[in-house]
């Protein structure tokens, strides 16, 4: 029985890591994306950001959509819209498909709250913690898988090989970054028409019949009744049957606001680190270190192994060490690592010189840019407005990273350090 219910639970964890798939694949697409389109880092931001509109506006109604159509339904309907996106970014035409294509794939974002729910819902208590857990692992599983699907696509593109050319990876990378999750959402919407309906659903729309049926696959004939009965009293008692108006009535009353406060600021804190933009633009940043693409993107699959272990780690000690030490702890190491960042960034500078400069594309124009040489600029931004006076907006966005390589001296070790171990602070408060 127990085999059975963590069965149902991994098939519909897999939109968790659908979900960290989809979340970090752009980060490897961002500089493709931008030359292919010629977009301005304005228009290549909103495309990193497309999803964010989209599952702010999906969080609205997933609530209603769960108790009308139901958790398995809407899990398909959103398995599916996974799968469109990632077909349509894929073979994006446009710069302005490419955002509808992402702003679809961020309706499907809601996956994580409602996988956690059914699984909430048919896992037996005595498992339910460790079953919902398996969707943050395989969120974060999703994430690093990205990272080195990105290396590998990078990596393959520039082998020189035979199949490279053919299948068009050298010319369409990106796309075959974006491409790579069709498969694993292909596989989990076809795996969703083989889990059973939330017993607690059916039996909030009077279906006690059904539920005794799924109840009956995920525990003892003896236990059903039992676990039928506890149903019916726990939806009596959340009041799931009451309106919108009446519920948020309740959860503004004096016992529930401090806990509603509670919720909204770890909502926030745990936004505004940054999290999310290292995530996404992970290459990138790495790029701004100076240490060139291909370093760039290996040490963005370091981000996605540390991630993994961080939270096995916090996943392992939570019931040990409690949640509010873990808290504790992982945002304090956060905020020294991102005090490392700040400083490592502060204390760079930017010189071009006479011996890099000669050894940079040839697609480059020496001559636009020798009265630049031995000039030294304390930000990237400053050095890169001087470059695209010089050169123009289409030459530094191409050939960014090798000017950087060339130009960047900071402490990139001590950055990269506490970049890593901001990540794992974050993963371990979170856990």
């Amino acid at each position: 029985m127990h085999f059975t219910a963590f069965r149902y639970a991994f098939i519909v964890a897999l939109g968790g890591f659908v979900f960290g798939l989809d979340a970090a694949i752009i980060s490897g697409t961002v500089g493709f994306v931008g030359t292919e389109f010629n977009l301005s880092d304005l228009q290549v931001g909103t495309v990193v950001s497309a999803p964010g509109f989209g599952v702010l506006f999906a969080l609205l109604t997933v609530g209603y959509l769960s108790e009308r159509l139901g958790r398995k339904r809407l899990l398909q309907w959103i398995a599916f819209f996974y799968l469109v996106s990632a077909t349509w970014s894929a073979f994006a035409p446009s710069y302005e498909q490419l955002i509808a294509a992402r702003f679809l794939g961020g309706l499907a974002f809601t996956s994580l709250s409602l996988a956690a729910m059914y699984i909430g819902e048919i896992a037996p208590a005595h498992m339910r913690g460790k079953l919902v857990a398996m969707n943050q692992i395989n969120i974060v599983v999703g994430l690093s898988a990205a990272y080195f699907i990105n290396y590998f696509i990078l990596q393959a593109s520039s082998s020189g090989a035979g199949w490279v050319s053919t299948i068009g990876l050298d010319t369409n990378t990106w796309r075959w970054m974006l491409g790579s999750e069709i498969l694993p959402a292909a596989i989990w919407f076809g795996l969703l028409f083989f889990i059973p309906k939330s017993p607690r659903w059916l039996v909030l729309k009077g279906r006690d019949e059904e539920a005794s049926m799924v109840l009956a696959k995920l525990s003892t004939p003896e236990m059903v009744r039992g676990q039928l009965l506890s149903i019916k009293q726990s939806i009596a008692s959340s009041g799931s049957s009451n309106s919108v108006v009446e519920q948020f009535r309740k959860l503004m009353c004096p016992t529930m606001r401090t806990i509603l406060w509670i919720g909204v600021t770890f909502a926030i804190v745990q936004q505004i680190t940054g999290i999310n933009a290292i995530l996404f633009y992970a290459p990138t940043i790495f790029e701004q270190l100076g240490i060139g693409t291909n370093a760039a993107f290996m040490n963005a699959v370091f981000v996605g192994l540390v991630s993994l272990v961080a939270t096995a780690c916090a996943l392992l000690f939570i019931d040990t060490l409690g949640r509010r030490p873990m808290t504790i702890l992982g945002l304090s190491v956060a905020v020294i690592s991102l005090s490392i960042c700040a400083y490592g960034f502060h204390s760079a500078s930017y010189t071009l010189t006479e011996a890099t400069i000669s050894a940079l594309p040839e697609a480059i124009e020496l001559d636009r840019i020798n009265h630049l040489v031995n000039q030294e600029f304390h930000s990237d931004v400053s050095f890169k407005d001087a470059l695209r006076s010089a050169l123009g907006e289409e030459i530094v966005r191409d050939y960014g990273s090798d000017l950087m390589a060339a130009a960047a001296k900071l402490p990139a070790t001590l950055i990269l350090i506490g970049i890593l171990c901001f990540i794992a602070a974050f993963q371990f408060s979170v856990g």
